[in-house]
């Protein structure tokens, strides 16, 4: 892979590489208002996203703490792993929404 770089670019005068430099950089500045666009648009969802996520929190928690409680009930000696897993999700899950408007204002 690196020879055929090495071939390309010595068989290209630095004018062409230049040229094409330019081309991709231009063509990376039409898309940029598209993104905007795009950003815009998710700002407006940001309170039905962080609803979302607090439903979805909601129920992989008592979903966590049914499993947790089984596993407690039955003896298993791996209940404090499992605790530590999903209570470490939960926390994630519920900071979720607030990074996230804080890249939406």
């Amino acid at each position: 892979m690196k020879k055929t770089v090495k071939k390309i670019a010595g068989t290209l005068s630095k004018r062409k590489l230049l040229s094409m430099a330019l081309v991709l950089g231009m063509s990376s500045l039409a898309f940029a208002g598209p993104i905007g666009t795009a950003t815009g648009t998710l700002a407006t969802y940001r309170t039905e996203i962080g609803g979302l996520v607090y439903a979805i929190g909601g129920i992989v928690g008592f979903v966590g703490g049914l499993r947790i409680y089984n596993k407690w009930q039955n003896g298993d000696q791996d209940v404090n792993k499992e605790l530590l897993g999903y209570g470490g999700a939960m926390i994630f899950l519920f900071i979720v929404p607030t990074i996230v408007g804080a890249f939406f204002p």
